[in-house]
């Protein structure tokens, strides 16, 4: 371990990253797992960047709870944000997330996501066919954000008029949960709760009055509840419609834009792909691994644990690095390459245990239809200035990526 990486690690708060951090990430959390691999913050939570320490973490909901009441809310107060991020799945500890991920999974079972395809496929089609009449495009405004917004409103039959709104109500929402926020930021994503809540309740008023086809109207499906009589409360309806719209959307416009771009990275990999494109779902999932679109997750020790010869105890925070743990040399071999055939390929960008990603498939699918047609269709595409990053450290992708087509 050379002095620069040592530095690196000694010097990491999650607090206070620098701009060198935001652009790549990497070398810091390589020094991370190899020196403190649990890492105590000044703000006395703990990160976590080992693979194996992830997994664990993951799977023993006992010990590590994802209730978020208590972390939120010294950050959110008795805000709209604060109801939301602790009412939605992602948020909620057994039984309540049982529950709520019994009713999304029905809705998002495989012969409703293999249902999709068409219409994704003729989406991405006339994404395409639009870029096709310019020389010059952006690779997230035209084309990887266009994607997932649609897919997400045509699960919950959002009239495609009334769309628009959804995709900076869900950048300011996801943007809220940095580990520091400015007031600027904490007022915009509590606004974009309260219009998204007001937007939801005339959908949800006019979907019971007039009910969709639960095979296919997710909405629909989440208002009917289960055979059983199972159903989400009028709360929890609204906002774990505005988790699946978040969910669904930031994330698979970094997976689309964050592999399109590593392929430009690595042209060896991207002109392998085009040679023999049936290996799009393995490089799918390289992608998700080494360019995490969601790189953080959080949890609480509940009960004391050691990992990684640290003992934590009960009311512990944790950070779980996901960014770092795919990849992790013990668990990749060659981990720091890219490569669209690896296998195994046990990444952790979904999570894993009981928390999975509930619309993995569907995530999946999306990226396989968008970046397979694209390279099908402009597989000479390339830069034409300098992307812009998100600027942020929970969900890393790009505001915009210039590009040209080129013959």
């Amino acid at each position: 371990m050379d002095g620069h990486a040592r530095e690196l690690a000694d010097g990491f708060d999650l607090a206070h990253l620098t701009p060198e951090f935001y652009a790549n990430p990497y070398p810091t959390y390589r020094a991370l797992r190899e020196t403190a691999p649990v890492k105590l913050l000044p703000n006395g939570c703990y990160f976590l960047t080992r693979y194996d320490d992830l997994v664990t973490a993951y799977k023993n909901t006992k010990t590590f709870s994802s209730d978020k009441r208590k972390e939120f809310l010294p950050k959110y107060g008795n805000s709209l944000l604060y109801e939301h991020h602790t009412t939605s799945l992602v948020f909620n500890d057994p039984p309540a997330h049982t529950r709520v991920r019994r009713l999304i999974m029905g809705a998002l079972s495989p012969r409703a996501i293999a249902g999709m395809e068409g219409d994704l496929i003729a989406l991405v089609d006339s994404l395409l066919d639009r870029i096709a009449t310019k020389d010059r495009f952006e690779l997230i405004g035209d084309f990887a954000s266009a994607i997932p917004v649609e897919v997400i409103g045509n699960l919950l039959d959002v009239p495609h008029d009334a769309r628009e709104p959804l995709r900076d109500w869900s950048l300011a929402i996801l943007g809220a949960l940095e580990p520091v926020i400015s007031q600027e930021a904490f007022e915009r994503g509590n606004n974009a709760v309260k219009d998204f809540l007001a937007y939801l309740e005339i959908l949800v008023e006019h979907r019971r009055a007039k009910p969709g086809n639960p095979e296919r109207d997710v909405l629909t499906r989440l208002i009917q509840g289960e055979d059983n009589g199972e159903r989400l409360t009028a709360k929890e309806l609204l906002h774990n419609c505005i988790f699946l719209l978040n969910a669904g959307h930031e994330t698979t416009t970094n997976l689309i834009g964050n592999g399109l771009v590593t392929l430009l990275d690595f042209p060896e990999q991207k002109k392998r792909l085009i040679e023999q494109p049936d290996l799009i779902k393995a490089a799918v999932e390289e992608m998700l691994r080494y360019e995490s679109s969601n790189q953080l997750g959080n949890r609480m020790a509940v009960e004391d644990i050691e990992l990684s010869g640290v003992k934590l105890s009960a009311g512990t925070l944790v950070t779980l690095c996901i960014g770092a743990a795919n990849r992790d040399g013990a668990q990749f071999p060659d981990a720091e390459s890219f490569d669209v055939a690896r296998t195994p390929n046990r990444h952790l960008a979904f999570g894993t245990g009981a928390h999975q990603c509930a619309g993995m498939a569907l995530a999946r699918l999306e990226g396989a239809v968008a970046i397979s047609r694209f390279l099908k269709r402009f597989p000479n595409y390339a830069r034409d200035g300098e992307p812009v990053r998100g600027g942020r450290v929970r969900f890393r992708g790009f505001l915009s990526v210039p590009c040209r087509r080129e013959a």
